[in-house]
């Protein structure tokens, strides 16, 4: 009986527990969602912790307690949708034994443009630290790190195309994988503007889909072994890194 008794004190103390971190742990989601929500529409200057505790329907102290405040909540935002976006691109794989080289790049062109396409936040996100000269992401030491899995991928790839003769020579991983991202995101983060310039609506599915065959062809043309290469390319040798002197 004693043995019984103590199992059941046991299990009453811990459930209140488990129950309690359940219901932090929903909390926390929920600001965190608000949160990206917030900072995508109005960057970190102009959204309100007010605002998100409000919208999240908890006290303004709960934001300090789980987060630290505002710019780590900003921080930890921007390194959730730029992981997401590399969780997906590793997600693909590009089976290097399977896909044929250009296909493969192409399918990762796909996979990016996607990624954009179902998650504008992250180029609302990129924009307004751009603007800011990235001084909230260079607090980050996860975000570089998560560029080295897609370039290896990209290297893998590249280095197959060149050995069995499908891929140009000499192409450099990161000044590719920054050409697929350009061509992927340019006319989703500038669709408004560009729309009103050119009176086309760049949101419109057609519009996007011609563009997007269009880009197809821009890629293979680009990859494809026997393509021209511009006098003094740079391709091959590698880029330096930031803070360093150019070559």
């Amino acid at each position: 009986m004693k043995r019984a008794s103590a199992r059941s004190t046991s299990a009453a103390s811990t459930a209140p527990t488990t129950q309690r971190q359940k219901l932090a742990a929903a909390t926390r989601q929920r600001i965190f969602k608000i949160a990206i929500a917030e900072f995508s529409d109005k960057g970190l200057s102009g959204a309100r912790v007010e605002t998100i505790a409000s919208r999240s329907k908890v006290n303004i102290r709960m934001i300090y307690h789980y987060f630290g405040g505002k710019e780590a909540l900003y921080l930890e935002v921007l390194e959730f949708v730029l992981g997401r976006l590399r969780e997906a691109e590793l997600k693909l794989k590009l089976d290097v034994d399977q896909i044929e080289p250009v296909t493969a790049i192409v399918q990762l062109y796909d996979f990016i443009e996607g990624h954009f396409a179902t998650h504008p936040e992250l180029s609302k996100l990129l924009s307004f630290e751009n603007l800011n000269r990235a001084r909230v992401m260079k607090r980050s030491s996860a975000i570089p790190e998560m560029s080295s899995p897609v370039l290896s991928l990209l290297r893998t790839v590249i280095a197959r195309g060149e050995n069995d003769g499908s891929l140009r020579k000499d192409m450099d991983p990161l000044h590719l994988y920054v050409a697929l991202v350009s061509l992927c995101s340019f006319h989703k983060s500038n669709a408004f503007t560009l729309s009103r310039i050119f009176n086309t609506d760049m949101l419109a599915t057609q519009w996007q889909e011609d563009h997007k065959a269009q880009a197809h062809e821009m890629v293979r043309a680009f990859v494809v072994a026997g393509a021209p290469q511009a006098p003094g390319s740079n391709a091959g040798r590698g880029s330096p890194e930031l803070g360093s002197a150019a070559p």
